[in-house]
């Protein structure tokens, strides 16, 4: 192996250690166990000049069968697909989100993961994917309700859901009716939720996503011989309503804040992505003002890209004990 290839080797193997470390996909894809699983998959891997087995990820079929195979591979699945132009998600990035909020409610339950089923998880904007209800009830047992706002995207989750033993009973798809609405219509009054998750649309117009999309896919072809060849963070596709929204997700972030308010008792912790590190001063200021009692970021690296999330709660210390005496200690 030449000087480059090494180089390339531990460039990549640093990459992939950087993810969360129970991240399931923390070393290089094994694409001889993800074709036996997904033999369509096949026809789309090659050896680069590194003597590595990759897939073109410029390409939408090709990282659409290999995120069918690592989610059988990894998942307990059996059956996974989305519509045409939906978002195609990159599952390592996704599996660190689910991690790190399990390591949110470690902090919360004296150093220990609620692994049960009593646990019970919101996510805002499911998508066609379902990508984090799989992830969550396979990594640590946890119940789902995922919402969203469009009927294809709807139906292509509760397809998922019903094609898959592992998740019927235990992921629950709700539609949306209002799209002025993120939590009104969704949280019952009964209902209580120890998570809420969302992965907001990052962009203020269909333009500005076109744009963007355009920029990371030329970037991509440009450098096939690179590390993002090997293992990359890159998805394409996606609805209007998964990609961008007015304001952009500083407008929609803070909508869920004010809203949050009024299920202030109903949470634990409400969390949200934030894409661009520049929003996180005017989202505090926003949590700030709405008066929550607790606020954390949490980082997450994969590889060269930093992302993270944002969390806040209302409920007091003794709420809190008793959050944790009725839901967690059972």
């Amino acid at each position: 192996m030449t000087n480059n290839a090494n180089s390339l080797a531990a460039t990549v193997s640093k990459t992939k250690n950087k993810l969360h470390p129970r991240n399931k996909h923390k070393n290089n894809y094994d694409f001889t166990e993800l074709c036996s699983l997904t033999p369509e998959l096949k026809s789309y891997v090659f050896t680069n000049e590194y003597n590595n087995e990759t897939i073109d990820f410029s390409n939408d079929e090709a990282v659409l069968l290999l995120n069918k195979s690592l989610l059988i591979a990894n998942y307990g699945l059996s059956f996974w697909d989305i519509p045409k132009g939906s978002l195609c998600p990159p599952i390592p990035g996704r599996a660190d989100y689910i991690h790190y909020l399990a390591d949110l409610l470690k902090e919360t339950n004296h150093n220990k993961i609620p692994h049960k089923e009593t646990i019970k998880v919101l996510d805002i904007g499911t998508g066609a994917n379902c990508i984090y209800p799989i992830i969550g009830t396979s990594q640590y047992h946890w119940e789902f309700v995922g919402t969203d706002v469009n009927d294809s995207s709807i139906t292509s989750a509760e397809k998922i859901v019903q094609q898959n033993d592992s998740l019927i009973n235990k992921v629950e798809i709700r539609k949306q009716l209002s799209t002025h609405s993120i939590f009104k219509g969704v949280i019952q009054a009964h209902e209580k939720y120890d998570l809420t998750l969302c992965n907001p649309p990052f962009h203020s117009s269909e333009e500005e996503a076109t744009k963007v999309s355009h920029r990371k896919r030329n970037n991509l072809n440009k450098n096939k011989k690179t590390e993002s060849t090997l293992n990359s963070p890159l998805n394409f596709g996606g609805t209007s309503n998964e990609l961008w929204c007015e304001g952009g997700e500083v407008s929609f972030i803070h909508k869920m804040i004010k809203e949050s308010r009024l299920f202030s008792s109903q949470v634990l912790w409400f969390t949200c992505l934030v894409s661009k590190k520049e929003h996180l001063r005017t989202v505090q200021l926003a949590l700030k003002k709405a008066n929550c009692t607790q606020v954390k970021v949490v980082k997450m690296e994969q590889g060269q890209k930093i992302s993270r999330f944002i969390a806040w709660s209302f409920l007091s210390a003794d709420d809190v004990s008793q959050w944790q005496a009725e839901r967690f200690n059972k």
